[in-house]
């Protein structure tokens, strides 16, 4: 390499190093000039207006609580049963020689009547034969009698003093009366036998089931049919602690004299048609059930065949009915919209100044459509009925009374 162009390469090599850091560098000057650019324009933007925040009143529903004096009433439901059902057993042997005609399913008898009557001549036989014994053993008694008597007389005449019981016949009386005894008792049975040939109703009812027809010849045992008593039907409800609560009921009620169970009325529907029957509770159970934890009272309902039918329907057994019950009465009483209560024991109260409060109440009764309470709202108060979320002490609200919404919209609904 000669000294010429060595003299040469140190100008080249600057001037590549410029264009290497101008390179570098202008990307750089960009980025702060663009960003000194967006400072400046931030700076001279104007502050946006502040604007004060409007809360907005909700809108609700309300209802105006009014005072009235209340029946609570307890409802339940419950099948109908009769008081005395019974199955009909032969107690002697013998052939069935009479069947009532109203010894047939379904069909009404009377008390004291003669449903099933069995052969009988057996046992009126063995009446003579017993009735035999008896006359043969009260002569043998009276016999006695007269031969103690004359032994007594015979010692008396000839002035003995200690005379034996055997010779006075007091042990042969004795055997005589115990004989006599022992025909009259077997004469009794088979009197008792006679009876029993006859199969009597023992109260006024209806045949739930025959099961024996004339000629059939029947054991001690045989099953002849069912029965049921019609003169009284019967209807368990179950009830819970705060249902016996309304009704004043307490464990093992038993109606007295002076002391009325409380009135129900049972509804059904029977053949399409809606019936009611009147009853009354009578007593109730002496526990609660373990499982259910509930109590049963016993609605009764007196002659459901007859006076106590609902317009010639019977409240037949087996039916199932819906029961209401009349409970205590509350005569200080505050009446709302079932849709007022909130959880448990609480309402809204809209307040004159159109703010909400959230007010503790003491519930003493509440069905679908009404609850009504004993403390916590007065007669006159405003109570909210719509759903608020987001509830808050103190919120703002609208009140919209229930029933003028209910009267403007069938306004609306007759313009249109």
């Amino acid at each position: 390499m000669t000294y010429a162009e060595t003299a040469q390469k140190p100008p080249f090599r600057l001037g590549l190093l410029i264009k290497r850091l101008i390179f570098l560098v202008l990307p750089v000057l960009v980025l702060i000039g663009a960003a000194g650019g967006f400072i400046g324009m931030s700076a001279l933007k104007p502050a946006p207006e502040e604007k004060a925040t409007i809360i907005e009143a909700l809108p609700v529903l309300t209802a105006t609580a009014r005072k009235e004096p209340v029946t609570i009433t307890v409802h339940g439901q419950g099948a109908v049963k009769a008081r005395s059902e019974v199955s009909l057993a032969a107690e002697i042997t013998g052939r069935v020689v009479y069947v009532s005609p109203n010894f047939l399913a379904g069909a009404q008898f009377k008390q004291g009547e003669t449903l099933v009557r069995l052969e009988a001549r057996e046992y009126e036989l063995g009446i003579v034969q017993a009735e035999a014994a008896v006359a043969q053993a009260h002569t043998a008694l009276m016999q006695e009698i007269s031969e103690g008597q004359i032994a007594s007389q015979g010692a008396e005449q000839l002035g003995i003093s200690d005379v034996s019981d055997l010779t006075l016949r007091r042990p042969q009386r004795a055997q005589a009366e115990a004989q006599l005894a022992s025909a009259e008792a077997r004469l009794d049975e088979a009197r008792l036998q006679l009876s029993r040939t006859r199969i009597v109703a023992p109260f006024p009812g209806r045949v739930r089931q025959k099961s024996v027809n004339v000629g059939a010849y029947v054991s001690p045992g045989a099953r002849l049919g069912d029965i049921y008593a019609s003169d009284v039907v019967e209807i368990a409800i179950a009830l819970s602690d705060a249902d016996l609560e309304n009704l004043g009921l307490g464990i093992g009620f038993s109606e007295a004299s002076g002391q009325k169970g409380p009135p129900v009325i049972l509804e059904a529907t029977v053949a399409g048609v809606s019936h009611k029957w009147s009853g009354r509770i009578t007593r109730t159970d002496s526990g609660f059930d373990p499982e259910t934890r509930v109590l049963f009272a016993y609605v009764e309902v007196a002659d459901p065949y007859g006076k106590g039918a609902d317009n010639g329907t019977p409240l037949a057994t087996g039916l199932y009915v819906d029961a209401v019950i009349a409970g205590r009465a509350l005569d200080e009483s505050v009446v709302l919209p079932r849709t007022a209560l909130r959880g448990k024991a609480s309402v809204y109260v809209a307040r004159d100044d159109d703010t909400l409060e959230i007010r503790p109440v003491n519930v003493a009764f509440s069905d679908r459509e009404r609850l009504v309470i004993t403390s916590g709202v007065s007669a006159g108060e405003k109570v909210i009925t719509s759903p608020v979320r987001a509830v808050a002490e103190g919120m703002k609200i609208k009140s919209v009374d229930r029933l003028e919404t209910a009267f403007a919209a069938e306004a609306s609904a007759s313009n249109d």
